[in-house]
């Protein structure tokens, strides 16, 4: 087994986790309950691990976990509603009043 993420808290832990489930890549979270001993023992030893357990998909859990911590691909300009023409900021993919999804870039 492979340690592949940690993060202070046990919800990146588990976001991570769940993304590389949907990829067919099976982990375990260690550490998941190890924060009631902080202060016994350094902080960052304490954080949520997350492992991989079949070695041979390392890299590909590797790539997978890099495009889930980019930040470069969130958009940050607004989109206009394609139905409704409402303004929406850019962090989100879906508008709040009518329910569309964002376009696709290049798309409609």
């Amino acid at each position: 087994m492979k340690k592949v993420y940690s993060a202070p808290n046990i919800t990146m832990v588990g976001l991570v986790k769940d993304v590389l489930d949907s990829h067919g890549i099976r982990t375990v979270i260690r550490n998941q309950f190890l924060s009631a001993a902080t202060g016994e023992l350094p902080p960052i030893e304490c954080w949520p691990e997350l492992w991989l357990i079949d070695d041979g998909r390392y890299e590909e859990c590797r790539q997978v976990v890099e495009e889930i911590l980019r930040t470069d691909n969130i958009p940050t300009d607004p989109w206009q509603c394609p139905d409704c023409h409402e303004e929406i900021e850019g962090q989100f993919s879906q508008c709040w009043r009518c329910g569309a999804s964002r376009p696709e870039p290049g798309g409609k």
